[in-house]
């Protein structure tokens, strides 16, 4: 009875000189030199390489000891690659042995060695393998500055490295907006944190260019989202300011006012990158007066004082839309917002940095110094764009208040000041020009 080939492989041990027909030396350029004693009948089967090397058709196959003895060059990186390879040409390789590999690492460089000497069992495992495993970064770099390079028969590997169809990032940016702005269970909270992280890195221009450059259809689907949030925020806000709800104090009300004004912060940012603020200026505008009356009406604890440092970032955000021209509001709006927000920031900070100064949990509390060093030179910007006599009656209550140190409004009075000394000179000058204009 003929042996089977598992049979014969099994009878074949790589390295027993006893029943070894040929030799393997694999040298390097640092003269390293190793002899492997392997069959030709193992070889031959499984390696385009050895197949020609011991071919009769072989140019040198009748000069002696040319059958016996094959030369392969490689460089000392490589070496255990190859090493390993030839190990692998004795083991049966039909996708039912997994564990050869020993990592991602090691089984790139073996395919590599496959490829070079046409091992189409090996190459199709090793395929399998980097295929169907997770990658590290470095390794993932590595694959690809490496497989690209290897045709048809590695394209597998670099499938989850494939550019998306844009229809597909559209699909998963709208499902993640509408949970991103929804109010799942609190188990559920950094579920939704991590979507809001993903959102904004979507639409974020750093190396690359964004994941997703926004159309008309997808503005519209995040409006419709963060209204919805903004209205849900409202319907409490609405219920508190009007006495059909229990205080603001309660512990499940605190947590639904910080969650809805972190995720409306959060929304900003969304908003501000797709360049469609306006609605949702104007809506925290109509509704401010209601925000900040529910908000005064709160205790000093810690959790309440968080909820009015949110508010306050949410705040610091549209007013930085108005207050830079991405939003452009009539005067007695911006002056009204001013009015709202102004008093509010002015007695908030104080309240926030007593706190962190002597809370536990003064870590909860801390709002980026860049923050208020921001919402108070936009509170300047707004007021220099009003008119002068406007500009007067905020300074005048600034300077007469006991929280006049923030924010510090010394630029705008500086500036008040310089406009209104050289105004009548300025009017004149151009009521002159005007005049000269007519004469001609």
């Amino acid at each position: 009875m003929e042996p089977t080939d598992k049979e014969e492989k099994i009878a074949c041990v790589i390295g027993d000189r006893l029943t070894s027909d040929v030799v393997v030396r694999l040298r390097t350029p640092e003269g390293r030199d190793d002899w492997l004693y392997c069959h030709s009948e193992i070889l031959v089967k499984n390696c385009k390489y050895f197949a020609d090397r011991l071919s009769e058709n072989w140019p040198t196959c009748q000069i002696l000891d040319s059958r016996n003895c094959v030369d392969i060059y490689c460089q000392e990186l490589d070496f255990d690659y190859h090493v390993n390879l030839i190990r692998l040409l004795y083991i049966v390789i039909d996708g039912s042995v997994d564990d050869l590999w020993h990592g991602v690492k090691n089984a790139l460089g073996i395919l590599q060695v496959a490829v070079e000497l046409g091992c189409p069992q090996i190459i199709t495992a090793c395929v399998n393998y980097l295929e169907a495993v997770t990658w590290e970064e470095a390794e993932e770099e590595e694959i690809l500055r490496i497989v690209p390079r290897m045709g048809l028969q590695a394209e597998p590997i670099l499938a989850r490295l494939q550019p998306v169809k844009q229809s597909a990032i559209v699909n998963i940016f709208v499902s993640a907006i509408r949970f991103a702005t929804s109010s799942p269970s609190p188990n559920m909270n950094d579920l939704k944190s991590s979507a809001q992280e993903q959102l904004e890195y979507m639409l974020t221009e750093d190396d690359d260019t964004p994941l997703l450059t926004a159309d008309d259809n997808i503005k519209v689907e995040v409006k419709e989202c963060v209204n919805r949030l903004f209205a849900r925020f409202i319907d409490s806000v609405t219920a508190f300011s009007s006495g059909t709800a229990e205080s603001l104090s309660e512990a499940e009300n605190i947590q639904l006012f910080q969650s809805c004004l972190t995720d409306l912060s959060w929304a900003c940012q969304i908003l501000s990158k797709l360049e469609i603020m306006r609605e949702f200026v104007e809506n925290w505008f109509d509704a401010s007066e209601k925000i900040v009356k529910v908000l005064e009406q709160g205790s000093s604890t810690t959790e309440v004082i968080e909820i009015k440092l949110r508010a306050v970032e949410v705040t610091s955000k549209v007013l930085e839309a108005i207050g830079y021209g991405t939003v452009i509001l009539p005067t007695a709006k911006r002056l009204q917002v001013l009015k709202v927000w102004l008093p509010f920031v002015r007695v908030t900070k104080p309240l926030i940095d007593s706190v962190t100064t002597n809370c536990e949990n003064a870590m909860l509390l801390k709002l980026d110094g860049e923050m208020w060093q921001s919402l108070e030179s936009t509170f300047v910007s707004i007021i220099l764009a009003l008119p002068s006599g406007d500009q007067a009656e905020i300074l005048t209550e600034w300077l007469d208040n006991e929280y006049m140190q923030y924010p510090d409004l010394t630029e705008a009075f500086e500036v008040w000041c310089y406009r209104s000394k050289v105004a009548k000179r300025r009017l004149s000058l151009l009521g002159d020009e005007h005049a000269m204009a007519n004469s001609f």
